[in-house]
């Protein structure tokens, strides 16, 4: 699954380890994620889209794989 989460961030002034301290998730966590290296939980999608004030489909990209 593809993501904005890097992008947003940056955007919003955000240091990973403040997006981290506030998700309370460790820095590692969120650049697994930037990197594309982890997908979220449901609940970690759901929190990072209401920290952004943002849906999760605006951060997060689901492409279905082609058969």
């Amino acid at each position: 699954m593809k993501n904005r989460l890097e992008e947003i961030r940056k955007q919003h002034g955000i240091k990973q380890e403040e997006l981290a301290a506030a998700l309370e998730v460790s820095r590692q966590t969120i650049g697994s994620l930037e990197n594309g290296r982890y997908n979220p939980s449901i609940i970690l999608a759901l929190k990072i889209a209401r920290y952004f004030n943002l849906s999760v489909e605006e951060i997060f990209i689901y492409e279905e794989e082609q058969k």
